[in-house]
């Protein structure tokens, strides 16, 4: 079976698995704050900067899923798109990571290929992209063989459909999935042609505790529809398609709150004009 490489590992990630379970052992010893245990956790939101950056955030939200059965299946969502972009899906096939190979679950990434229209991608011609690659070392790491479906989605209403069907879809097969969407906040700062308060720390503080703040309100409310229109309106979310959709789904798995699990930003590592937000939520 051919294999999707891991094009980041070395660079936003460590290439070997000894560096990145050591790495993941670091993150799991940061953990702070645990969720509630209103939900049997369906789901979450994570960041996919580099490593160094939202690693923490990203794993430890993927392991607080760890809680209940071992799911069969993630269905990660996530890629840059717009509102107007296509849909992707890899159908088939195994994807590379430091850990081993992570196997493509081909009966639900097949039924949603038959009901909606997507690009789709190979192992051997696809989109290079972080937002989905990041996450699959925790994946793999965290929960041994699971199966994955990678699905590209853009802000847009098609995309909420697509993630409520991947949860009826499982259902119906009898497969256990969790579901997580992912996404940066803010992107501010002239590197990103956005800073509508300027530089300093009063940027930052807007960042924090205000266009952040709002965005992870509306996440936490769980209202796919509003995730994707604030963050259209206030480019305060990269990939609001992919949290809005894994919200979708986790809603129609049963999941009915959230948890922020916590925040930062890349200014926290690394203070600089232009900066990144970044949360963990669960569902």
């Amino acid at each position: 079976m051919k294999v999707r490489k891991a094009m980041l590992a070395g660079s936003w990630y460590p290439e070997s698995a000894s560096e990145c379970e050591i790495e993941i052992n670091n993150f799991l010893n940061d953990a702070t704050v645990s969720p509630s245990s209103k939900n049997k956790l369906t789901g979450g939101i994570v960041p996919h900067a580099g490593w160094y950056y939202s690693g923490s955030i990203a794993c430890n939200v993927i392991n607080y899923l760890k809680k209940g059965a071992d799911p069969d299946v993630f269905v990660i969502f996530g890629m840059h798109l717009g509102p107007e972009s296509p849909c992707y899906i890899m159908k088939e096939g195994i994807w590379e990571t430091p850990f081993g190979d992570i196997q493509i679950e081909k009966e639900i990434a097949g039924k949603l290929v038959e009901r909606f229209n997507f690009n789709v991608e190979t192992p051997e011609y696809f989109t290079e992209d972080n937002t989905i690659e990041l996450q699959l070392p925790f994946i793999k790491y965290l929960f041994g063989d699971v199966k994955i479906v990678p699905i590209g989605v853009p802000p847009a209403k098609k995309s909420l459909e697509i993630g409520r069907a991947a949860a009826d879809i499982s259902t119906k097969l009898g497969l256990n999935i969790k579901v997580i969407g992912s996404t940066d906040l803010t992107h501010y700062g002239l590197n990103y042609g956005f800073m509508p308060e300027g530089t300093g720390h009063s940027a930052v503080d807007w960042v924090r505790k205000v266009n952040d703040k709002k965005i992870i309100e509306i996440m936490l409310e769980m209202d796919p529809d509003k995730v994707i229109s604030e963050a259209l309106k206030h480019q305060n979310a990269c990939c609001s398609g992919a949290a809005a959709t894994a919200i979708a789904a986790a809603k129609q798995l049963g999941a009915d709150h959230a948890d922020a699990i916590v925040y930062a930003t890349s200014y926290d590592k690394r203070p600089s004009d232009s900066f990144v937000g970044y949360t963990g939520i669960v569902f």
